[in-house]
């Protein structure tokens, strides 16, 4: 496995690649990896001749009082994962090396950012679509794997690619969970034992959703209000929000159906957490 620190490197190696007719399929990474990261890895694989994994925090998408300093950073650990893993590349810049101290370019989607996490956190999703437009850039990928947890970055993400003509394809892959229910995350370190059983309200409320919409609820307000009310009376803080929205545009609905997403956000103590379904999709 090689692991490269510079653009110029980086490109180089992606361009050998491209010479020689390999595919590069590529997941973009803030680090701190578990097995959701490794399940995007092995997707790329199974459609691409080399894959590429890149590990940047980047202070970007991170707003004032938000965790930037305190992300999680276990590039030892992250890099045996991907090795283990059969990554062939991994792409490891500093921040100077991505961003210039002048640097004045942003990318920036205005529609499928605006709610949810886009209303919460003020430039995100500005700082998202710029850091991912410049790895694309760099790494060259035919096909680049995101996973679904993050639902609203996947969709900001394709229509970047769509709106600015990049020739990517974008892939969506499964949440994939604990044991327990808890969609995995690299936050979820921080939770203490007495915070993560309270976290498991999120899920639980989810499915609760899911199983008023296979019994005839087709109320979204109805669905929305009942999330909260079960987040809540199981502990975890005042939702920041519950959403019930088209899956592939984010844009809301009033009633659900087939391919229609809830998706919520909440603090469990310090820590930020989402997670969603889609209504219809094992």
């Amino acid at each position: 496995m090689r692991v490269f620190s510079t653009v110029q490197s980086m490109r180089e190696w992606s361009d050998s690649c491209f010479r020689a007719g390999e595919r590069i399929g590529f997941v973009p990474t803030m680090g701190c990896l578990h097995e959701g990261h490794m399940s995007l890895v092995r997707l790329a694989r199974e459609m691409a001749d080399v894959t590429v994994v890149s590990i940047f925090v980047n202070p970007t998408q991170f707003g004032p009082g938000e965790d930037f300093e305190r992300y999680p950073r276990v590039l030892g650990s992250d890099l045996s994962m991907c090795e283990a893993t059969g990554v062939d590349a991994v792409f490891t810049p500093a921040v100077s090396e991505m961003y210039a101290e002048d640097a004045s370019t942003i990318v920036e989607e205005a529609a499928i950012s605006r709610g949810m996490c886009g209303a919460s956190r003020p430039g995100h999703f500005r700082g998202v679509a710029t850091v991912v437009a410049k790895l694309f850039n760099i790494v060259k990928p035919a096909v680049a794997v995101f996973g679904r947890k993050d639902a609203q970055q996947l969709m900001v993400i394709k229509r970047m690619v769509r709106d600015l003509n990049f020739p990517v394809e974008i892939v969506a892959a499964p949440i994939v969970r604990e044991s327990d229910g808890l969609a995995m995350s690299s936050r979820n370190r921080y939770l203490s034992a007495d915070e993560r059983m309270v976290a498991l309200g999120i899920n639980r409320a989810l499915r609760w959703a899911e199983a008023r919409y296979a019994n005839g609820e087709r109320s979204a307000r109805s669905i929305a209000a009942g999330i909260g009310e079960r987040i809540s009376g199981g502990g975890v803080a005042v939702p920041e929000y519950v959403e019930v929205v088209a899956a592939e545009d984010m844009k809301p609905v009033s009633e659900l159906g087939p391919g229609i997403m809830i998706a919520v956000a909440a603090r469990v103590g310090a820590t930020r957490l989402i997670d969603n379904v889609v209504l219809g999709v094992v």
